[in-house]
């Protein structure tokens, strides 16, 4: 008994300090829990991100991001919203809700690929001619959020269940985002009114849907896995990657996107590689007009050029040939210097053009018929039909040969004329500016069927007749120079001793004198003259002087290659410049007579056939997917570039509509620009690296097939991005043909430029 007394006490205070001990210990083992989950907090996101791996709808891995865009951009109804997860099946209406409305997607675009979790990292590793559209629509900021539509279509391929048999489609996501200026998918870009958020619907299949990609054989034509240079050589040498890529690793966080106004002297009117002051000032003389020329800074800006205050819609076709609005250019220094000679007036809230120029004071048609009269050879129109104007002040001649069914590329300096480039570009008119300096005009030889100057303030007689030379590589053997000058019909001792200067210089260059007129109607005089079509007057000459160009000197190199004072030979049978191209429009469709099958295009066909296979091509595009599948009113287009044209085979396509096209052809890709001359169109060599010598808000339409891609390998992308943004008029729209990657970067850039911006730029 005592026993167990004295063990009874025991056991109490054994107890009590039992639960003492276990007190502390669960107290310091809280203390530890704490800390240690404290401490471990950084490990929550990598387990929530394993988890989040097995929904096919969110994703965060790099490797499987771009597959998102595939299997899920057809089922976003606005860009700004998260992705929807999946945590389980969907029947059949949950599905619906994020699919998109009826449009131009193919039937099979629409499905969902129930293997999506599984095939991921496989259908990341697509094959490199991938397709992808992108419709950017950018607007003034007024209030709402930007939206983005994404549809995915496929290249018209057949996509087979079974994989063995049939090759999967090539997928083209066209992605439309409302926003400020700048945005990239087809920039639309609206003044004046307020972001209107659509209510999109679930799709409807189509059993015949539009084909934005030709199906069959025709789909190689966008496999740019088959791209080659072909036959053809490059204007330059492919870039090393020895630059610093200032582009080339885009963070993936958009926030850290960030744009600014442009702060320069020009103001509204920034051509960086124009108004490059610092280099100007640097020059040692300006006696050729080296301060017109190009001098691009080495940084490109990656800054947005503001609007000028009272900014409004550009006017449409072809109203604004005869008014624009004063606010959108005002400048009225012209007005007042050339009002006399109908080039421009200043008429209240407009600036208006009678057509008149300073040798057609009475208007440019008749000046324009009166040459076809004193030289019916020129058959506007048919025999001619691609033309260079040079000092074409506003831009009336070209804007009304237009009626005559001729092209005309119109080019004038950024000058004390102010703005006469931007008045035309501004009408509806294609212009660019530039000068007849120390350099080549940037354009193959041999493929303007006629040069016109009427006044253009070029000293054509001096040093040797160097710039009468330049014309002379310019224009096709055969083609007819139409000069109206003072020394034509003045006999001031100045003009005359011009004119004799020129009988003198002409003639040796083999320049045949077609005809001398006098227009009463406008009292100038009007001199035509023809180039001569074989090296026999060469032969003949009593003196080589101008000198005849060494058989190395390529008359087709054209990108800041310094003016030689010399002629290049007339080429020899079937080789370009040989014959004259067929009549207009019939040269449009076939190819060049000198491209043999011996020649390999562009896309690894015969080069004949290359370019008939590239404009079937693009006719189907236009036809099927551009005029009515991507949302764009055509009667608001006029002005378009192709920023990376091939054979032209757009501009060829969009021929029936009331537009122009200005097709570029990089300086590193193959040299196709003389073949888009030769079927009656026009072009302009270019370096993307680079700002494009033109006015900002210039194009309502650009058009860029796998550009940024190569840019972003290249040089800056975001340079191209802000270049884009500058040269897009408000409204205008930009239509990006590219990989998903790029197309997924450049909506990313400009929902960013559309939300983070704090300008109503657009």
């Amino acid at each position: 008994m005592a026993l167990g007394k004295y063990s009874r006490v025991d056991g109490r205070k054994s107890s009590s300090s039992y639960c003492s001990t276990v007190t502390v210990v669960v107290f310091v083992a809280l203390c530890l829990v704490g800390v240690w989950m404290m401490t471990s907090s950084s490990v929550v996101p990598v387990q929530n991100s394993d988890v989040s791996m097995e929904n096919k709808n969110e994703v965060k891995t790099p490797v499987i991001e771009s597959n998102a865009e595939n299997n899920n951009d057809a089922r976003i109804d606005e860009s700004s919203k998260p992705a929807v997860e999946d945590n389980g099946p969907r029947d059949e209406g949950q599905q619906k809700q994020f699919e998109d409305s009826q449009g131009d997607l193919p039937e099979d675009a629409t499905k969902v690929d129930n293997n999506a979790s599984t095939n991921q990292v496989e259908k990341n590793d697509k094959p490199e001619g991938q397709k992808t559209t992108m419709r950017i629509s950018s607007k003034n900021k007024v209030d709402g959020e930007p939206q983005v539509e994404n549809k995915e279509s496929e290249s018209g391929e057949t996509k087979a269940n079974n994989s063995d048999d049939k090759e999967k489609k090539s997928e083209e996501n066209s992605v439309k985002t409302d926003g400020e200026k700048g945005e990239a998918q087809v920039v639309e870009k609206e003044e004046n009114k307020k972001d209107e958020k659509t209510d999109q619907g679930p799709i409807e299949k189509k059993d015949n849907p539009p084909e934005v990609f030709p199906s069959g054989a025709q789909s190689e034509l966008l496999n740019e896995s088959t791209v080659q240079n072909g036959s053809f050589s490059t204007q330059a040498t492919e870039s090393k990657n020895a630059k610093d890529v200032q582009g080339a690793s885009q963070p993936q966080n958009q926030n850290t996107y960030s744009w600014k106004l442009c702060n320069t002297t020009a103001g509204p009117d920034y051509i960086p590689c124009l108004d490059n002051l610092e280099a100007i000032m640097k020059l040692r003389t300006t006696k050729h007009y080296e301060h017109r020329e190009r001098h691009c800074p080495d940084n490109p800006p990656t800054c947005l050029v503001p609007l000028p205050e009272g900014y409004r819609r550009s006017i449409e076709w072809p109203t604004s040939r005869e008014k624009i609005w004063y606010r959108n250019v005002p400048h009225s220094k012209l007005a007042e210097v050339k009002g006399h000679q109908n080039w421009v007036k200043v008429s209240g809230d407009y600036l208006t053009f009678p057509g008149g120029g300073t040798q057609f004071k009475h208007g440019a048609l008749h000046y324009i018929d009166f040459i076809q009269q004193s030289v019916p050879e020129v058959a506007w129109g048919k025999r001619s039909r691609v033309v260079l104007d040079v000092g074409c002040g506003v831009a009336s001649f070209g804007g009304f040969l237009f009626d005559r069914d001729v092209l005309t590329m119109s080019l004038a300096p950024k000058d004390e004329h102010e703005a006469q480039v931007q008045f035309a570009l501004e009408r509806g008119i294609p212009a660019i500016s530039a000068v007849m300096g120390t350099k080549r005009l940037p354009y193959p030889g041999r493929v303007f069927d006629v040069v016109h100057c009427a006044r253009c303030r070029v000293p054509w007689h001096i040093e040797g007749g160097k710039l009468l030379l330049e014309l002379n590589r310019l224009l096709r053997p055969g083609g007819f120079f139409v000069w109206s000058a003072t020394p034509i019909y003045q006999k001031l001792p100045e003009d005359v001793e011009i004119w004799e200067a020129m009988k003198k210089l002409t003639q040796a260059m083999c320049w045949e004198v077609i005809s001398i007129t006098k227009d009463r109607v406008n009292g100038v005089g009007i001199a035509v003259y023809r180039k001569t079509t074989s090296n026999e007057c060469y032969e003949q000459r009593s003196t080589n002087d101008p000198p005849l160009c060494k058989d190395s000197d390529d008359p087709n190199a054209a990108w800041n290659v310094p003016l030689q004072s010399c002629m290049h030979k007339v080429p020899a049978a079937s080789e370009r410049g040989s014959q004259w191209p067929e009549q207009w429009p019939a040269r449009v469709g076939k190819p060049p007579y000198w491209l043999t099958n011996s020649e390999v295009g562009v896309y690894g066909k015969p080069a004949p056939e290359d370019v008939v296979a590239d404009y079937e091509h693009w006719k189907r595009v236009v036809s099927n997917s551009y005029l009515n599948g991507l949302g764009i009113n055509w009667s608001t287009v006029r002005n378009v570039m192709d920023m990376r044209a091939v054979y032209g085979g757009l501009a060829a396509a969009l021929r029936e509509l009331n537009v122009w096209v200005m097709n570029i052809v990089s300086i590193d890709a193959p040299d196709t620009l003389p073949i888009i001359y030769e079927r009656g169109l026009f072009g302009i060599y270019h370096d993307w690296c680079e700002s494009f010598s033109t006015y900002p808000r210039s194009y309502d339409l650009l058009h860029a097939d796998h550009l940024f891609s190569k840019i972003k390998k290249k040089c800056n992308f975001m340079a191209l991005v802000a270049e884009v943004d500058r040269i897009l008029r408000p409204e205008g729209k930009i239509i990006v043909r590219d990989k998903v990657e790029i197309i997924s970067e450049l909506r990313r850039i400009f929902q960013i430029h559309a939300v983070g911006s704090p300008h109503d730029l657009l």
